[in-house]
């Protein structure tokens, strides 16, 4: 039976509230699996399940896949979806409000594949880059032009703070573009999948905080200088900023999208250096 027909049998409707736009093409759901670089070995934290089709896909390549639901209507749909899976669990309640440290002791080391709304795709990816000790990895669906923003390179309109903050451990890429025709319902705009691996590609910090805040300070007004945007979040005296600027070989009158992710660590480090000395 195909996932429209489930749909249909079971009365389920869409609601708008959780982006609901389920992907069912075989094919796809399999290549974003391998996109992801899913393995027997790998645990796969999945965050909504939806119908369950990429559940399914992920849990064909897994050992263990985990998958966070908040819509439990959708329960009846899953129990078909993902009939004769023993190795996929479904936990209906919002991945927002769960123990992330107790999730991160239980599943050890993994790996986050999702499809997500646009509602949720900036906080859930913050919380894996911040918080996510154990995880390896995300390779998620998000609406084209946020994955465009998450792989951007600085200099360029769509590079900004998630972009920084993403880089800093591993550096995003497009894998794979999805036309809107492939959902169901359709949505509004083109999708594409973005993989970054947190093994690989990224870069080290003395101060996470400090790295946070310069990132911050950087895109907080971006028609402003750098060196103003410094002196306003780290209460510097215009001195005070040229000077950081000129140690760290920064021109004067940059902005702060003008800095890669790897100068602005660069800047955070000798911020945390000149606080650490202080003290």
């Amino acid at each position: 039976m195909e996932l429209r027909e489930i749909l249909q049998g079971s009365g389920f409707s869409f609601k708008k509230k959780y982006g609901q736009n389920f992907l069912s093409d075989g094919n796809l759901l399999a290549a974003i699996a391998e996109d992801a670089g899913v393995t027997s070995d790998t645990t796969v934290l999945e965050i909504g399940a939806g119908a369950g089709a990429l559940t399914r896909a992920l849990a064909e390549r897994a050992r263990r896949v985990v998958s966070y639901e908040i819509d439990e209507s959708l329960r009846p749909i899953l129990a078909v979806t993902l009939a004769g899976l023993k190795n996929a669990e479904v936990r209906f309640s919002d991945f927002e409000k769960c123990d992330f440290a107790a999730l991160e002791e239980e599943l050890g080391e993994y790996l986050v594949v999702a499809n997500l709304p646009y509602y949720i795709t900036t906080p859930v990816i913050m919380r894996f880059v911040e918080e996510g000790k154990r995880c390896r990895g995300i390779t998620v669906m998000v609406q084209e032009e946020v994955a465009e923003r998450l792989t951007a390179r600085e200099g360029t309109p769509a590079y900004g703070a998630v972009t920084a903050a993403l880089a800093r451990r591993g550096r995003a890429q497009l894998v794979r573009r999805v036309p809107r025709t492939l959902f169901t319902p359709r949505p509004n705009v083109d999708s594409a999948v973005v993989r970054a691996d947190f093994t690989a590609g990224g870069f080290s910090v003395a101060d996470e905080r400090v790295y946070r805040a310069v990132v911050r300070a950087a895109f907080s007004s971006r028609r402003k200088t750098l060196e103003n945007n410094l002196m306003a979040a780290f209460s510097m005296t215009r001195e005070e900023a040229k000077a950081l600027l000129a140690e760290a070989q920064v021109s004067a009158g940059v902005r702060g999208e003008a800095l890669s992710p790897e100068a602005l660590g660069h800047l955070a480090d000798l911020i945390a250096s000149k606080k650490s000395a202080a003290k």
